[in-house]
């Protein structure tokens, strides 16, 4: 593709309104369309991002020919599906993290992206900011030695009522839990300074909605690294990474939002730098896939599919170890009726296990 790349969003949602926002910032990119299974939701979200295209139905923002690349914005169990039908319909795409609820799937979407002859990503937003792009060129060029450590937090303190489970995080049948909200981060995290991990050990807790509220991994290596990575949602921790070395250490505060770093090399005074946003950090992604797409790549090399494959089969390794497992939920295509029944029929159950009186 030459030129400016026209997007469409689908599924508007809290994350694609952060999408919108940093594709303010995004040169040679417009948004042109967004599809919603509700026209309300469509209409709503078009006229606050001035959109001129609005769909009440995912398909026909992938049948749109004046859209070049979309964004796949529904929650977990929905990413498979809504990507297959943009890239069945000749769409490039960029999909929300995790990429798929199990490497299964992951397998699946990777094959068709390629049959078509279609760009696919993961949006691994963090991999792309300009801090740890920095961090990544630092690890190059052996700044810290040989790195053999890394920790990673995620958590934040949600509390467990039927409010919350109107969202995914307490919800097993959206994928609920820390390990694909906030877990697939530090998994990203510990690939790009480490690679595949050779031994996964972990431990979770799963709570009365049996997600699991957190979690400890340890994932190991071959030559002896060692990852330590907590995720949590019943739990505030300092949300930090720390990648040490036989020279030194990088620091990187609230990792997957970086906006600063420091690096510390034995015996020398610490650098510190600090790289804001142009907008709200996730335009840094999109311009990843505009220019893979203007320079007519299927996927790009700083997060390739092979990639994305080999993290989700981490965590199903992972979930194996806990014993967890997603029911599947509904149907991505169903009617705005059929969705809030099928809902709210699996909301009243799960309520019924953390308040038996509602």
């Amino acid at each position: 593709m030459a030129g400016k790349i026209r997007w469409g969003i689908l599924g508007p949602g809290t994350i694609a309104q952060k999408f919108a926002t940093g594709l303010k910032a995004v040169p040679d990119a417009e948004l042109t369309a967004v599809g919603s299974r509700s026209v309300e939701r469509a209409n709503s979200f078009a006229d606050r991002f001035n959109i001129p295209q609005r769909h009440d139905n995912y398909r026909d923002l992938a049948d749109n020919p004046d859209v070049d690349a979309i964004y796949v914005a529904t929650p977990h169990p929905f990413h498979k599906a809504c990507a297959m039908l943009c890239l069945e319909a000749g769409k490039a795409v960029l999909c929300e993290k995790p990429i798929t609820m199990d490497a299964r799937q992951a397998e699946e979407l990777i094959a068709c992206a390629r049959e078509h002859n279609q760009f696919l990503m993961e949006a691994m937003w963090t991999r792309f900011l300009p801090v740890i792009v920095q961090v990544r060129e630092w690890l190059a060029d052996d700044a810290i030695g040989e790195p053999r450590l890394l920790t990673a937090d995620h958590g934040s303190r949600k509390v467990l009522s039927i409010e919350t489970l109107e969202g995914r995080h307490f919800n097993p049948e959206l994928g609920g839990g820390g390990l694909l909200d906030v877990g697939v981060y530090m998994i990203a995290l510990a690939y790009m300074v480490f690679g595949t991990p050779s031994k996964i050990t972990s431990l979770a807790h799963l709570g009365q909605t049996n997600v699991d509220e957190q979690a400890c991994i340890l994932l190991g290596y071959d030559t002896g690294q060692i990852a330590n990575l907590f995720c949590a949602i019943r739990t505030e921790t300092p949300k930090e990474a720390r990648i040490i070395g036989t020279k030194g250490s990088i620091h990187i505060p609230r990792f997957w939002e970086a906006t600063s770093a420091t690096l510390a090399v034995n015996g020398k005074e610490p650098v510190h730098i600090e790289i804001p946003f142009k907008e709200n950090g996730f335009e840094y992604q999109t311009i990843e896939v505009v220019k893979c797409l203007q320079e007519g790549k299927l996927e790009s090399d700083v997060m390739p599919l092979d990639e994305s494959l080999s993290i989700v089969q981490t965590m199903d390794t992972i979930r194996d170890q806990w014993g967890l497992e997603y029911p599947v939920f509904g149907s991505v295509f169903a009617t705005s009726q059929d969705k809030d029944t099928n809902q709210a029929t699996s909301l009243n159950t799960i309520g019924a296990v953390i308040c038996p009186k509602h």
